[in-house]
């Protein structure tokens, strides 16, 4: 199969996603995730309650599969395990409890989120494969616009080698990923700076990592200029060889 237009995968307006769409969706039928990309940025706390009905309607068969293209009017968000000695600054920006796993994290324009509601009943329960598939996923897109990212072990996200120019052992964050999952959907998903401002990260410890080697970077900071949407097209492109392939829709 070959790579996804972006022009052909983002039919639906991002309000749609406020409903369920009218056509049921049959137990026994593998349906590609439908894309959706919101032109303005989106308060978390209403993309959060977008994306609970969603998840409802792909449970009962009235959508399918949803990628949500978006950004985020800035907010601090805490996962499950933040820690409050990890908020540093909060002042003139909100901070939300956010159901999904993880610390705390920092959203705001110029940040690419991914919202994944995948549905791991017709693909594969693995909490644990549908992680590592997300990383091979994005690692593969921001490799086709020029940048090598992966994971590391013990560091949660995708993170850049910045040893050429900060010295042996220093890295940066370039994408973070936090998930919850609901009778086996997935939701939340992954955020990847573009060119926010990444001075606003020192408002918290990112992810819990205190450590000096390890920073928070972006396609602005790494001289990449790549736009959102030259994001966007890496991300449907490189989705049927990465999740398609590690994870795919069966009947079931």
């Amino acid at each position: 199969m070959g790579a996804t237009k972006i022009s052909s995968r983002l039919p639906v307006p991002a309000s749609q996603l406020q409903a369920p769409l009218p056509k049921r969706i049959s137990p026994g039928l593998a349906v590609p995730p439908i894309w959706m990309r919101s032109e303005v940025p989106v308060a978390y706390i209403d993309a959060v309650s977008r994306m609970e009905q969603r998840v409802d309607a792909i449970l009962s068969g009235d959508a399918p599969e949803t990628i949500w293209l978006l950004e985020h009017e800035p907010v601090i968000t805490a996962g499950t395990s933040a820690s409050e000695c990890e908020l540093l600054d909060h002042k003139n920006i909100p901070v939300v409890t956010a159901g999904r796993g993880g610390r705390y994290t920092l959203h705001g324009p110029g940040q690419r989120i991914v919202y994944v509601m995948l549905d791991l009943t017709r693909r594969r329960r693995d909490v644990r494969a549908l992680i590592q598939a997300l990383e091979t996923w994005v690692s593969a897109a921001l490799l086709d616009i020029g940048v090598v990212a992966g994971p590391r072990d013990g560091r949660v996200g995708l993170w850049v080698d910045r040893s050429a120019d900060k010295g042996v052992g220093h890295e940066d964050k370039i994408a973070a990923i936090g998930l919850r999952l609901r009778r086996w959907i997935s939701f939340h998903g992954i955020s990847i700076n573009v060119n926010m401002d990444i001075s606003e990260f020192n408002r918290i410890v990112p992810c819990g990592i205190d450590d000096s080697r390890y920073g928070v970077t972006s396609l602005a900071d790494l001289g990449r200029k790549a736009s959102m949407i030259a994001l966007d097209e890496a991300l449907a492109g490189s989705f049927t060889r990465t999740i398609g392939r590690l994870l795919p829709t069966t009947s079931y």
